[in-house]
């Protein structure tokens, strides 16, 4: 094994000392459960790179050593060393990449199975990369459209703070020092402040929030949690369809990925429901998987599944016709390709809804503030007076 190579430990991450002689090979051929994890940038350069060199005809063993020689010291480097040793030692590349199920995927060792089977690893891996680049421009686009609210929301925060925890007090203290008494509305606020600056309500809070947080985190990976929360995201407003668009324009991707590069459409189907972290997709392909093995066709499979509904009916008659056709990886190339741009006019939609949302909210939170601030500017003259 590769003396860069690191594995992770209760205590954080170790190195594993060099092993010499037929001790190294030893090593490099024992299967091991890693949870190293790789940017998924880097597995898409290095996907790319390898499809490159090996199409110019470039061996595999060499080609490894070739691209892991440009990566940057790392993780990753570490690990494609580690590769690179296993095959020499007689290992295939999906058994070898097969170690670290944390960086490659069900997919991309199925595809690589699938093409040491077909000896067309280049042309496979250069589809592995065009699907990981459109997967990964899918996620960045949700990610965006998700982030957008949130720094609305923490600037409503910064503005709302910088009012109470520094114009307020100054009103207070005018207030205070003639005898007066403020407005309600300016009292309400300044109990809330008060509050706030409070480090025992504070601490509260904060033991409040982290229990409350350990518990969802808990209670997200009982089988009713997970139900729950993947109901809350394909029902919410706004977010809803974005998020079942997003979830089946990867899932329609993957199957027209496998299925064009040779996989059989049930370990496609298995590979997609590995991947998927939604519950009610997630049975979706489960039931439809099993009604195909009862024979029935993968469109009325998915007619006849629960949570059918989920799945456009235009949807499923395209995939019909692709199976009557026999390019039925054609037909959920397609799919996927019309799924993206749906996606990308929810991602508009959603975020076209959400700023005014935003601004009207942080309107009547400011305004609010606002006006609590300006009673007593009001009456100040008055109290000054007195």
């Amino acid at each position: 094994m590769s003396t860069a190579l690191r594995e992770k430990t209760g205590a954080g991450v170790r190195r594993v000392p060099p092993a010499a002689g037929p001790e190294r090979a030893a090593a490099a051929s024992k299967p091991i459960v890693s949870d190293l994890r790789a940017r998924q940038s880097e597995v898409i350069m290095f996907t790319t790179q390898l499809s490159v060199m090996l199409d110019s005809g470039v061996v595999l063993t060499d080609a490894l050593e070739a691209v892991s020689a440009q990566m940057r010291a790392g993780v990753f480097r570490d690990i494609l060393v580690d590769v690179g040793a296993r095959i020499k030692n007689g290992e295939s590349f999906s058994e070898a990449l097969s170690v670290y199920p944390k960086v490659f995927n069900a997919m991309f060792i199925s595809m690589v199975k699938a093409s040491e089977a077909t000896g067309k690893m280049g042309q496979m891996l250069e589809v592995l990369s065009t699907y990981q680049n459109a997967d990964a421009e899918t996620r960045k686009q949700v990610k965006g459209a998700m982030i957008y609210p949130l720094i609305m929301l923490l600037m409503a925060i910064a503005a709302t703070g910088s009012l109470m925890f520094f114009v307020l007090p100054r009103f207070t203290k005018i207030y205070e020092s003639r005898g007066a008494a403020l407005p309600a509305l300016t009292r309400l606020l300044v109990y809330c402040s008060n509050l706030l600056a409070n480090p025992e309500f504070m601490a509260l809070v904060v033991t409040v929030a982290t229990l409350g947080f350990w518990g969802i985190s808990a209670w997200k990976k009982t089988e009713s949690g997970q139900k729950t929360l993947d109901w809350i995201k394909i029902h919410i407003p706004i977010f809803g369809p974005m998020f079942i668009d997003a979830v089946l324009t990867r899932n329609m991707r993957i199957l027209a990925t496998m299925v064009n590069t040779g996989v059989n459409l049930l370990d496609a189907l298995q590979v997609m429901r590995s991947s998927c972290d939604n519950y009610y997709f997630k049975s979706l392909w489960q039931h439809a998987d099993a009604k195909i093995r009862d024979g029935c066709q993968f469109s009325d499979a998915l007619m006849m599944a629960p949570y059918s509904h989920l799945i456009a009916p235009g949807i499923i008659q395209m995939l019909r016709a692709g199976e009557k056709s026999g390019k039925l990886g054609f037909a959920c190339d397609r799919i996927s390709i019309f799924l993206e741009k749906q996606l990308q006019n929810s991602i508009r939609t959603a975020t076209a809804l959400i700023e005014p949302l935003m601004i009207t909210l942080m309107g009547l939170i400011i305004g609010t503030i606002a006006i609590a601030l300006l009673l007593p500017v009001f009456r100040i003259s008055s109290v000054m007076a007195h």
